[in-house]
């Protein structure tokens, strides 16, 4: 370890520390991960550095995030990646190309960033296999957005690989990292920060100049080092300086820059470009200077100081040398040095990087630039690199010399922006098309992008009126995209529920109804609008014919060979509709199709502001199918994508899994928290759904009363895709609470909604309802527990299944009929129990033990003992599936299969994939 990395780790023991049990962790096959977060020179470099050189052995892959750089997609993870290249081979056909895609090696369809993600996954996993590997990745903050999303991507899923990870970011940090484990990097304590600036500088220090150092260093190691050289001798000596008051980062930066003024003015021009440039391209940097005629040994000088190194690569000191030197070089010269970049870059070769620089080179509208600029936008795309296609045209809307042509790309940059989940990016490009000259189309087309902003922003109570607005607007002028914002605006107030500003949810169905007619024939999302409307403004029973047409139409357009354009189109037009339907209308077979499809169109073509949307549905149905474990996967996935793009997590399906677990204070807290969250936004639907909940977590602990108060409050409001489970819950805590006129009531609600949709889970869930309030008929009651169970029998829904088997024993037993009494409670009990919905579980249990069956308390089943992940896992290997299959299903190594199959075994006792599937099949009821 040199002697400038040995003085930066003064009093970091415990940093360390932590490091090297990383390192000892992932030379012994576990990966590991850890991210520094920490001010700008407290010591995350030369932590990254130790880390490096304390792991012999390892294969060490190192990049640094550039400010410029951050724009170009896959610009950091390709750099990282390029030693490995040689095993894209091995790799299957689909991730393969994925990744020849983004990295531009050939053209091809964009690949989805998931894709992306488990390509690079599985090209670290084979190379770890071979060598332990690190990857240490410094400033991750300026690397390009696609590379993070990937490499955040890669961080959760690693785990039985031989894999070391550090990210260093500066604060307050990227939120894509804030559930990976972290090492905060502070100050040194004050003998510490003595210790090392005592070893830096061996003149005589005044005291008070020594202790002003430290004051205002604050810890920071490379303030110690460094700052010194900020004051002049005379300061030293005497201390007559006045104190400052400028930040550490600052005064480091201005130490760097006085450093770089002293060089000769070729040195300076020089290092001005390497600054520039992310890449460290020798060969670049040499052909860069002979554009601008550069000295040949210009880089002399600056190596000599101790600045940068130049050898294959470009390697600055430290992050804050390059930009001290970049941030404090007057525009001009920064331009300069990017015209030289661009000059030197081959346009065959890289033409991105060609354009981006020919764009920071311009000091004025340049229309050439804003093409070339644009050009690359839409290579970004193809390629998957949304944020970065974006971001340049962004900037080509900057560069357009035509004002109207100006405002054109200002607009579509925006709407990228807000796909990508760039708000404050796609405010400013709304700002620049505001400065006009706009027609009266693109005025509507910016109101509309600012209602969609604050939609995806919020989910909240001010998003109908603004969009419903927007649609107004638009309608004499583009009368499909004036109906597409009329169903955004449906949409919209169908989250804010009862909370809308001014639009309730009829009334902005009303106006939808009366907008600009369908186009011949109509599109899919002219259907869904007039279905919607029809729902919200004629009622349940009057709009079933038009519900099962749009579904139809909805999974006929999913399984067509539309283009991905077309059906991101599509997606985005009507992000929340088609999955809410389908439960809507008590439809568990199109509900599985379309949740599944929806997710796999939301993957394929990039859209993450819509995923978490697509996933959370998928998730409700999961846990109606009996399937936490995946509910649970699919949770997580979504709450990831959601705080990574700075958006409100989709509580829902987190709040009907603690309920239907019975974990009752966290299933509370879940609740209390998304109640005041969804009231502050105007999210009147989160409200409703947590009251649901509620009822479903108080009618599993048999505590009726506390449900009957949910369930009251769930159905004040015919929140759509809630509103029919509420009355279910209602109509159970009404009857189990002898409140016989709301159970009638309730009945009659949920009888019309169940005999119009005609389907076996309304008919069952009816069944069952009935079956419920005709108690005191025994052959009535009778006939309709057992038409529930056969009709339930048939569909995908098995939790209800089980709740009925449940009410039916319970009544079998009062009844005194105790022997079939058993077989349903038995079965019930059974899968309830092996689901782990707890609460349910242990009344199946008592009213065993009631009759007469001995029925031990178990405190955990077979999977149940499992994590989620590895449940999910063990029903994928029973199933059939190979552990590549697994893999790619999940996007984990086949490794990390295998080492999470070894657990599964070891828990549950078994030796073979075939025993798994009794072990881990929920269906079974």
């Amino acid at each position: 370890m040199g002697g400038a990395t040995a003085k930066a780790l003064q009093g970091r023991s415990h940093e360390v520390r932590v490091l090297m049990d990383a390192v000892t962790r992932a030379r012994e096959g576990t990966s590991a991960v850890v991210v520094l977060r920490g001010d700008a020179g407290i010591g995350k470099t030369a932590l990254l550095d130790h880390a490096g050189e304390e792991a012999p052995g390892f294969r060490t892959l190192a990049i640094t995030g550039v400010e410029s750089e951050m724009h170009l997609p896959f610009a950091g993870l390709e750099q990282l990646c390029a030693p490995l290249m040689k095993g894209l081979g091995a790799l299957p056909g689909p991730q393969a190309e994925a990744l020849s895609v983004a990295f531009g090696l050939h053209t091809g369809e964009a690949p989805h960033p998931f894709t992306v993600g488990l390509a690079v996954l599985n090209l670290l996993a084979d190379a770890a296999e071979a060598r332990p590997t690190a990857l240490l990745i410094d400033d991750m903050q300026w690397i390009d957005e696609e590379s993070r999303q990937v490499l955040t991507f890669v961080a959760r899923r690693v785990k039985a690989e031989a894999l070391l990870m550090v990210f260093a970011v500066r604060e307050p940090g990227l939120p894509e990292l804030a559930d990976l484990p972290e090492l905060s990097i502070r100050g040194l304590a004050e003998p510490d920060a003595r210790t090392l600036l005592g070893s830096t500088h061996h003149a005589p220090l005044d005291p008070q100049v020594r202790d002003r150092i430290v004051e205002e260093a604050h810890g920071n190691p490379m303030a110690l080092l460094h700052l010194p050289r900020v004051l002049g001798l005379t300061d030293l000596a005497g201390g007559y300086a006045q104190p400052g008051s400028r930040p550490v980062t600052t005064s480091l930066e201005e130490a760097f820059h006085r450093q770089f003024t002293s060089l000769p003015e070729d040195t300076r021009r020089l290092l001005v470009i390497a600054a520039a440039d992310p890449t460290g391209d020798a060969a670049l940097l040499r052909g860069a200077g002979a554009a601008r005629h550069l000295a040949a040994d210009a880089a002399a000088a600056a190596e000599t100081a101790g600045l940068v190194e130049v050898d294959g690569r470009v390697r600055f000191h430290h992050p804050l040398v390059r930009s001290a030197i970049y941030r404090r070089t007057p525009l001009p010269e920064r331009r300069a040095a990017h015209q030289a970049l661009a000059d030197a870059t081959d346009p065959r070769l890289d033409p991105d990087r060609r354009a981006w620089h020919r764009g920071q080179a311009a000091a004025g509208p340049d229309e050439e630039a804003a093409q070339s600029l644009e050009d690359s936008s839409e290579r970004a795309h193809r390629r998957g690199g949304a944020a970065a296609a974006a971001a340049f045209l962004r900037r080509a809307a900057e560069l357009t010399p035509d004002p109207a042509r100006r405002v054109s790309r200002a607009l579509a940059a925006a709407q990228l922006d807000i796909d990508a989940g760039g708000t404050v990016q796609a405010q400013n490009m709304m700002a620049l098309a505001e400065g006009g000259p706009l027609d009266d189309l693109q005025r509507a087309r910016l109101a509309r992008l600012r209602a969609r902003l604050i939609f995806a922003q919020g989910r909240g109570s001010a998003a109908p009126g603004l969009l419903l607005q927007a649609a107004q607007r638009l309608a004499p002028l583009d009368a499909d995209l004036a109906r597409d914002t009329l169903l955004e605006a449906v949409n919209a107030a169908v989250f804010a529920g009862h909370l809308s500003e001014g639009f309730q949810q009829r009334a902005v169905a009303l106006a939808a109804r009366g907008g600009p007619p369908a186009a011949t024939p109509p599109r899919t999302v002219d259907v869904l609008l007039d279905t919607m409307t029809s729902v919200l403004v004629d009622g349940y029973a009057a709009s079933v014919d038009s519900l099962r047409d749009a579904l139809r139409a909805v999974r006929r357009d999913q399984r067509s060979e539309a283009t991905d354009i077309e059906r991101r189109h599509l997606w985005l037009a009507c992000p929340v509709t088609p999955e809410p339907l389908a439960p809507e209308l008590w439809d568990d077979e199109a509900w599985y199709t379309l949740a599944a499809d929806a997710v796999r169109i939301a993957r394929e073509t990039g859209a993450l502001s819509v995923l978490p949307m697509s996933l959370t549905y998928q998730a409700i149905y999961y846990v109606h199918a009996g399937d936490f474990t995946t509910a649970t996967a699919l949770i997580d996935e979504a709450s990831a994508i959601s705080q990574a793009a700075g958006n409100p997590p989709m509580i829902y399906p987190d709040l009907l899994v603690n309920a239907w677990q019975a974990h009752e204070a966290a299933a509370l807290a879940v609740i209390r928290t998304g109640i005041e969250d969804a009231t502050v936004r105007g999210e009147g639907r989160t409200i409703s759904f947590a009251e649901y909940a509620t009822s479903v977590l108080y009618n599993g602990l048999g505590r009726h009363e506390a449900a009957l108060s949910a369930a009251r409050r769930a159905c004040q409001y015919e929140d759509l895709g809630i509103y029919g489970w509420a009355l279910v819950e209602l109509v159970e805590a009404a009857a189990r609470s002898g409140r016989a006129e709301t159970a009638t009531e309730a009945m009659a609600a949920l009888t019309e909604r169940t005999t119009a949709s005609g389907t076996d889970w309304a008919l069952g869930t009816r069944a069952c309802a009935r079956a419920l309030l005709s108690e005191d008929q025994e052959a009535d009651a009778d006939a309709r527990y057992q038409e529930a169970v056969e009709l339930l029998g048939t569909t995908r829904i098995t939790t209800q299944l089980a709740r009925t088997r449940l009410l039916y024993g319970e009544w079998l037993r009062r009844a005194g009929r105790r022997r079939e009494s058993r077989v349903q409670l038995r079965a019930s009990y059974e899968f309830l129990h092996r689901i782990g919905a707890k609460g349910f579980a242990e009344r199946a249990r008592r009213e065993l033990l009631a009759t007469g069956e001995a029925v031990a308390k178990r405190t955990s089943g077979s999977t149940t003992e499992l994590t989620s992940q590895e449940a999910h896992i063990a029903k994928l290997a029973g199933s059939g599936l190979t552990n590549a299959e697994i893999a790619a299903q999940m996007f984990i190594s086949p490794r990390t299969v295998e080492w999470h199959l070894g657990n599964v075994f070891g828990k549950l006792g078994v030796t073979s994939r075939r025993q798994l599937r009794s072990r881990t099949n929920p269906q079974d009821v």
